[in-house]
């Protein structure tokens, strides 16, 4: 069981990606056909029939705006899907974290409350735990993020409690 509760794409970030994305897109919804994508709005994989949208998100620059943090270069930009409208969002069911395929790779990030990058760790899915507790036992990180190593996707983000 997890003891670190994930956190989606907030809702306010997700209207303004609805319409244009971190990269200064228009937002493209289509239908998914098979389904499967990994929802960064309400942490689940969809389903066929679903209308979804790939959009560019820039995680830390969001959270920078709203805490006054200067993440400069690791300000970093990239594709997650995403309903196409406004979704229930997340709901926690503290049995396992999102995406969690046992056996596949993530990095998790840590970041300080100035937005800099204090390091990172190469984990093989299960085992966030012990990599979270791993970055929270520094006081000094105020986050972490999850991203997928084949495509470098965000998936979610901890905060320190």
């Amino acid at each position: 069981m997890s003891h670190y509760t994930p956190r989606a794409v907030e809702p306010a970030a997700l209207a303004a990606l609805r319409s244009v994305d971190d990269a200064g897109r228009p937002c493209l919804p289509y239908t998914a056909e098979e389904g499967g994508e990994p929802l960064r709005c309400c942490l689940r994989p969809a389903r066929p029939g679903e209308r979804l949208a790939l959009v560019a998100y820039a995680p830390l620059r969001r959270w920078a705006a709203a805490t006054g943090a200067a993440p400069g270069a690791y300000d970093e930009v990239g594709p997650v899907f995403v309903h196409a409208e406004e979704c229930g969002g997340y709901e926690a069911a503290g049995e396992t974290y999102p995406f969690a395929r046992p056996g596949a790779l993530r990095t998790v990030r840590r970041y300080g409350a100035d937005g800099r990058i204090l390091g990172g760790r190469l984990v093989e899915l299960p085992g966030l735990d012990e990599a979270f507790d791993e970055a929270f036992a520094d006081p000094a990180v105020a986050l972490v993020h999850v991203r997928a190593v084949e495509y470098g996707c965000f998936h979610f983000e901890v905060r320190r409690d």
